[in-house]
């Protein structure tokens, strides 16, 4: 079950955190990974661990607010490759602060990476992805079914994550393009330890075990179990899902009373 086997793959965002626990996951079912990154350094290191454990990885430089540059990339791994079969839009920034605390610049930037990367990344690989049919997972967060405070251009645009994912999902039903999208509540990644060092100087082991308490169930998520889900929702198995937000939350949603 959930091989992907024979399938091309695109992961944005793939040199940390997530998008890296999703690349590491979908190479090791038999995927061709193509990870698109700024991060040149975090990536190579990703399709380095990949290809050293026999799998499949690649980088692409690629900044996923950019049209143009994306449209080369994609149509340059589909040439190598001839088919593509899943696109992980993953790739995103986050903003503290209210609508107050919020300037412009910072709202344009979060609208660049997190709905026009998205956009982008989506509208250059489905003509191509229609020949095959294929799956399109993007990344929301509970963010975008909840009141988070000060997180509001954040929770903006991950509501935006949603509306696209609805409307691509309806759209490309008669393509045998499937489009999801997972809502995680905090997960354990890299940003998250920068966030407490940067901001709670002295106090990363109180607000580590504070902010994981936030979770009814008690922690953050590890990387692994939102790219295990990941696996589920891009593989065949998951052929009969689609138009869905899959929350993944420890029961934050529905539990935090």
């Amino acid at each position: 079950m959930f091989s992907l086997q024979n399938k091309t793959a695109i992961v944005t965002g793939g040199g940390s955190g997530i998008g890296k626990a999703i690349s590491i996951l979908f190479a090791r079912q038999g995927a061709d990974v193509y990870i698109l990154d700024l991060d040149e350094t975090g990536a190579t290191a990703v399709c380095r661990e990949i290809i050293e454990a026999g799998g499949m990885a690649s980088f692409r430089k690629c900044n996923v607010s950019d049209s143009a540059e994306v449209k080369t990339v994609v149509e340059g791994i589909h040439r190598l490759t001839g088919s593509i079969h899943i696109l992980v839009n993953n790739a995103g920034i986050a903003h503290v602060g209210t609508i107050e605390s919020t300037e412009e610049n910072d709202l344009d930037r979060l609208i660049s990476v997190n709905i026009k990367g998205v956009y982008n990344c989506s509208k250059h690989v489905i003509p191509l992805m229609k020949a095959t049919g294929g799956a399109i997972l993007n990344m929301a967060s509970i963010a975008s079914s909840v009141g988070i405070p000060d997180r509001f251009a954040y929770s903006m645009t991950k509501g935006a994550v949603v509306g696209m994912t609805l409307s691509i999902a309806k759209d490309y039903l008669s393509s045998n393009i499937r489009c999801n999208c997972i809502s995680p509540a905090r997960v354990h990644t890299p940003f998250v330890d920068g966030f407490i060092a940067k901001n709670y100087p002295g106090r990363e082991a109180e607000m580590f075990e504070k902010l994981s308490r936030t979770q009814p169930i008690g922690r953050m998520a590890e990387p692994s179990e939102i790219a295990a889900l990941a696996l589920y929702l891009c593989s065949d198995e998951a052929s009969f899902v689609t138009g869905s937000d899959y929350p993944i939350d420890g029961g934050f949603i529905y539990l935090n009373n």
